[in-house]
């Protein structure tokens, strides 16, 4: 991972991490989300991305996002490097296999 890109991912991830300790977990869903789409192609920055949903998923008591995160963590140490949906958000609200449009601002990291 690029030093931009890095910083990119890092920055996504504190803003969700800030949002989850006050327990604004929309916010920091969003943020995870946009992290997600920077570090997908890097096993740790994916896995850790799901991680994190997994825990709002907890948090939220929301079993489909728990087992749904379980099941894209797995699938993201395996497929990181191999292929991924490009622009997936990684939530269960969306198929882990249907690549979607990259926000304006995060496609700069990515080329």
């Amino acid at each position: 991972m690029n030093s931009e890109l890095k910083k990119a991912f890092n920055t996504e991830m504190i803003l969700a991490t800030t949002s989850y300790k006050k327990a604004d977990y929309t916010t920091a869903f969003y943020h995870l989300e946009r992290a997600h789409i920077l570090g997908q192609s890097y096993i740790i920055a994916h896995t850790y991305s799901h991680w994190w949903m997994c825990k709002i998923g907890f948090k939220t008591h929301n079993a489909k996002e728990i087992i749904g995160q379980f099941a894209r963590m797995a699938a993201s140490i395996v497929f990181s490097r191999i292929w991924v949906p490009l622009g997936n958000t990684g939530g269960t609200n969306v198929s882990p296999f249907k690549p979607m449009p990259i926000p304006d601002d995060l496609k700069r990291f990515l080329n």
